[in-house]
């Protein structure tokens, strides 16, 4: 019996495989719309990004380390972890230090960059995609394909292609956009793994409050 424990745990492999940081071959720039996340999540965690006076749309999720196939996450580094004071200046786009801190330890250490360069090159990521300004303009919930969201983005950004972005939808609402990226931050075409498109004809879309 001992023998056959043995041999299963070692067909299983070490059940957290360590990941290397820096070792990866592309990024996933993770926007969420913050109305869906305040409406599964937020709301009740009396979150500060969903209090009445902050106008959040597209926030930044995270910009995710990936590999053509899955992805590394919670690596070893050698850097300092973020100041509350680098975590706080990454609220305005995040919606919340914590957030920043979150994803820091979670995909940041797999980047192979500092705190500091992780967050501005995140920073940069973020800015560098138009977000519909017509997602933002509408005044009241409505049902929509999913498909229309990623159009939306392809319409004001045509540097990217259909492969290179995704629309993903969570208890039935529209969640993320997630856009493929080189580490220059260039747009290239999504693994197989994430290139995974909501099908979702009636998703439901929030308003910014």
């Amino acid at each position: 019996m001992l023998r056959l424990i043995a041999l299963l745990v070692g067909l299983a492999g070490p059940a957290h495989a360590q990941h290397t940081s820096g070792d990866f071959d592309y990024y996933v720039l993770a926007l969420s719309w913050s109305p869906t996340w305040c409406a599964i999540e937020g709301d009740s965690r009396n979150s500060p990004q969903c209090d009445d006076d902050k106008d959040f749309g597209w926030v930044l999720h995270g910009l995710w380390p990936q590999y053509e196939d899955g992805w590394p996450a919670d690596c070893r580094h050698s850097f300092r972890n973020p100041s509350r004071g680098d975590t706080a200046a990454m609220a305005d786009i995040m919606g919340t230090s914590g957030l920043a801190w979150h994803q820091w330890n979670k995909h940041g250490s797999c980047s192979g960059l500092s705190p500091d360069d992780y967050y501005a090159l995140s920073r940069e990521a973020y800015g560098a995609v138009t977000r519909p300004q017509i997602l933002r303009d509408l005044d009241r919930s409505v049902t929509l394909p999913a498909s229309l969201i990623e159009e939306a983005f392809l319409k004001d950004n045509t540097h990217l292609s259909a492969d290179q972005i995704t629309i993903t939808c969570r208890a039935n609402r529209i969640q993320e956009a997630r856009i493929c990226l080189t580490k220059d931050l260039e747009p290239r075409d999504c693994g197989g793994d994430v290139i995974r498109d909501c099908t979702l004809n009636d998703a439901l879309f929030d308003p910014i409050r």
